[in-house]
């Protein structure tokens, strides 16, 4: 018989505990269909392979819940990325405290979904656990042809406003996780601002 004390499940779960805080949480947000799930399939086939072996997209389907992507960077840095399904946007907050950065997803080719999306990046702005993180927002869908350009997007966000009056440092950049056009810009930004 298998006898277990208390000591060694605790022992055992702070082992889990110190290895997964040794990788770095982002949070990778935005509204449902923005191309969360195809970003961190095009980032980890990237990591591993290569821009040359990037391929055709792969399926994906809309995120219930979240996903845990392990990325292995340069230096042998890792950062795991948590994606939060656009349907949990009331439960976002309740994973701030963990993450040392987020990447903000927004669709550039959905004009109807840019209001909401802007009012979701301001509350995660302003959630206080995300004060000093690095902030990427990230406009996807860039090669698709009714894909507004990165100065209408932005002026509709008030990119310039939001920049101004944030506390956290904020990225921004155009991309499409469909033809891999900017992946690799994501990872170089993921590489300097994870800790070494």
């Amino acid at each position: 018989m298998l006898h277990v004390s208390l000591m060694d499940v605790f022992s055992l779960c702070m082992c889990c505990k110190t290895e997964m805080s040794s990788n770095e949480i982002c949070l990778l947000l935005g509204a449902t269909g923005v191309g969360k799930t195809l970003l961190l399939k095009r980032l980890q086939k990237l990591s591993l392979h290569g821009l040359a072996e990037l391929g055709p997209p792969p399926p994906t389907h809309p995120t219930v819940g979240t996903n845990l992507t392990d990325l292995t960077l340069k230096r042998k840095k890792k950062v795991t990325v948590r994606e939060l399904g656009g349907c949990m946007g009331p439960i976002w907050p309740s994973y701030f405290e963990d993450c040392s950065s987020v990447i903000f997803m927004v669709d550039s080719a959905n004009i109807s979904q840019v209001s909401s999306s802007c009012i979701q990046l301001l509350t995660v702005l302003s959630a206080e656990p995300l004060h000093s993180v690095s902030v990427l927002i990230l406009f996807n869908k860039k090669d698709m042809p009714c894909t507004m350009t990165l100065t209408e997007i932005k002026s509709l966000f008030r990119m310039d406003d939001i920049i101004a009056s944030a506390t956290q440092p904020i990225t921004t950049l155009e991309l499409s996780a469909c033809t891999g056009q900017g992946l690799q810009d994501v990872l170089s930004w993921l590489e300097s601002i994870t800790v070494k």
